[in-house]
């Protein structure tokens, strides 16, 4: 049984009356297998994501739409993460330890999502034992 038909082969054209078993037979295929799939799908993604996508009932756009839900999802997590990641401060009740470890991970997640970010040092300690030379 080829239960992945539906997203390996594109639908076929509708069948007419004077079509042959064999593409009756393919075009039923193609039907049962994106049947199946549009259902599993919809059975394992969570119901936010499934609510803010709409009624679908073919399997290559239901996947498209998921897969770009997911994009906006990314975005507003990479938001999310730069700004902790900025405003988290050291304080001495946690300690270096923790804070060194918390920001590696905000480091990681952003990694994760493809997210880069450059290096500043603007501290004023950083930068005490040097001349500015003109």
């Amino acid at each position: 049984m080829d239960i992945d038909c539906a997203i390996r082969k594109d639908k076929p054209d509708p069948i007419p009356e004077t079509s042959t078993a064999e593409a009756v037979c393919l075009y039923d295929k193609w039907e049962r297998s994106n049947r199946l799939f549009v259902m599993f799908i919809k059975t394992k993604i969570s119901a936010g994501i499934r609510g803010s996508i709409k009624q679908i009932d073919k399997v290559k756009p239901l996947m498209k739409a998921i897969d770009k839900q997911f994009v906006t999802s990314d975005k507003a997590l990479g938001s999310t993460l730069i700004m902790q990641f900025s405003s988290t401060k050291l304080t001495g009740i946690r300690g270096v330890h923790d804070h060194i470890m918390r920001k590696r991970d905000i480091a990681a997640q952003l990694k994760s999502l493809e997210v880069t970010m450059k290096l500043l040092c603007f501290h004023p300690s950083l930068h005490r034992g040097r001349r500015r030379t003109n």
